[in-house]
């Protein structure tokens, strides 16, 4: 009767984690050397990203006309609003337009930083 009994544990048992792949510690384990194996190495930037894009003639007096990556596009950008303090001094958020940037902003004075993103890529091909 015992021998049925443990019989009986063993295939509930064996049921229960049939479906279910790795155990927990091995399955923690391959995760950790996973992500451990993903930190190592050099952080790559998406492809798409670094696609080179051509600014329009408006767009280009403010980055350069040579085709550039669109990262670089958006650092340009910040570089020439820093260095012309174009940014509002009570709302950081929003970007004021010079004459350069009037037309890539659609000839709006003012816009939300977020909404620059939006513009910008209009005027990129």
């Amino acid at each position: 009767m015992a021998k049925k009994a443990a019989k009986k544990a063993t295939k509930k048992t064996a049921s229960k984690t049939a479906g279910r792949g790795q155990t927990g510690a091995r399955k923690t384990a391959s995760r950790k050397a996973a992500k451990g194996a993903r930190k190592s190495g050099a952080r790559r930037p998406n492809a798409a990203f670094m696609a080179p894009v051509t600014p329009d003639d408006s767009l280009a007096e403010v980055v350069g006309a040579k085709p550039i990556p669109r990262t670089e596009v958006t650092k340009r950008l910040w570089a020439y609003i820093k260095k012309n303090k174009l940014q509002d001094a009570k709302n950081r958020r929003m970007i004021n337009a010079d004459a350069a940037l009037k037309p890539v902003f659609g000839g709006k004075a003012s816009v939300n930083m977020f909404e620059m993103t939006r513009l910008v890529n209009k005027h990129v091909s």
